[in-house]
Parts: structure tokens; C-alpha cells; sequence
């Protein structure tokens, strides 16, 4: 549940019980100026502490859960043993390590969550069709390609909203 102060915040509690009734364990994200998409406002966002400060004031003490995980979301336990997440997303970017990326109602891929402009993934530049079977395991190697250039900071294969040819190159060796 993205958390927007004036809006939502005060139904924190409410959405953790929510989620116990139902066995699901409750993620609260940040709201973030998704791609300047929205109004958004640094005094809209309720934060990560703010948060873990409204919910203790309901619950008591409120316990990071330590683990290895490469997840955006801080895990959290309440005294009754509930566990629920924050995506502290603008008070605590966590760009480094992100491998999310965003493909939107009209079909735009985006690289980052932040992202103002987006790929075509149905265009890819002096592309030969490939047969229908092969669309999704090409898909997939795209987007995990994309994302280990993207950690590396480049986006050498974008090419003015086009997937380059020498990753469709590479795209064909693999399969």
C-alpha cells in the first residue's frame, strides 16, 4: 500500500489487522515521484520513520526482522509476532542494488521506477520475427540483461527508446 500523508496515513493500523485476518503480511512503500506521473510532493510522503512511529505508538515495540534478502521492503515484528514491510523508497533509495523496473498500461517498459521515459519492448531495431515460443524466454533475457547494464551504470543498449542491435545480436547467439 503505497502511504500518502493527509490522504491514507491513518489507516496504518487498520491495513496491519486487515492483514491478519486474512494470513498476508502488509507492505507499506514510501510515495514516490513515480516518472513525475503524479502531483507528487516531498510533503506528501510519510516516512519510513514516521511510520514505524505511528504503528509503535499502537503496538509497542516494533523489531526489525534481520535477514539476507535482496527484497526492497524492511521487514518488521510487532510484540504479537505480525510481521509487515516498509519500502522506504525516497527517504532511503535503494538504487544500487534495484533490479525493479515498470511496464505500464500502454506497454511502455521503464529501467527505473523513476524513469520519465521508457522503452518499446514490442520494437526492437533490425530485429528478424522470431517464432511466438520464443517471445517470452527473449523477454526475459532482455529485461535481465537490461538490469545487470543498469547496475553497472550504463544504458549502452538504449538507443533513442530502442533496444539496440547488438543486444538483439547477442539476444539470437543465446537462443
Amino acid at each position: 500500500t503505497v502511504i500518502i500523508k493527509g490522504y491514507n496515513d491513518d489507516e496504518l493500523i487498520d491495513l496491519i489487522e486487515y492483514g491478519k485476518t486474512v494470513g498476508g503480511e502488509v507492505r507499506f512503500i514510501e510515495y514516490m515521484d513515480v516518472g513525475g506521473a503524479t502531483d507528487w510532493s516531498m510533503n506528501q510522503v510519510l516516512s519510513r520513520a514516521e511510520m514505524l512511529e505511528h504503528i509503535g505508538r499502537h503496538y509497542g515495540e516494533v523489531t526489525p526482522i534481520v535477514e539476507n534478502s535482496v527484497a526492497p521492503a524492511e521487514r518488521f515484528r510487532l510484540p504479537d509476532g505480525t510481521s509487515f514491510g516498509i519500502i522506504p523508497s525516497t527517504t532511503t533509495p535503494f538504487c544500487r542494488s534495484c533490479d525493479r523496473s515498470r511496464l505500464t498500461a500502454d506497454g511502455m517498459w521503464y529501467l527505473c521506477l523513476y524513469a520519465k521515459d521508457g522503452l518499446d519492448p514490442t520494437f526492437v531495431e533490425d530485429a528478424p520475427p522470431r517464432p511466438h515460443d520464443a517471445t517470452a524466454h527473449t523477454t526475459a533475457f532482455i529485461l535481465a540483461d537490461t538490469i545487470d547494464q543498469r547496475r553497472a551504470g550504463s544504458l549502452r543498449a538504449r538507443v533513442g527508446g530502442r533496444l539496440h542491435r547488438a543486444q538483439v545480436q547477442l539476444l539470437h547467439r543465446v537462443q
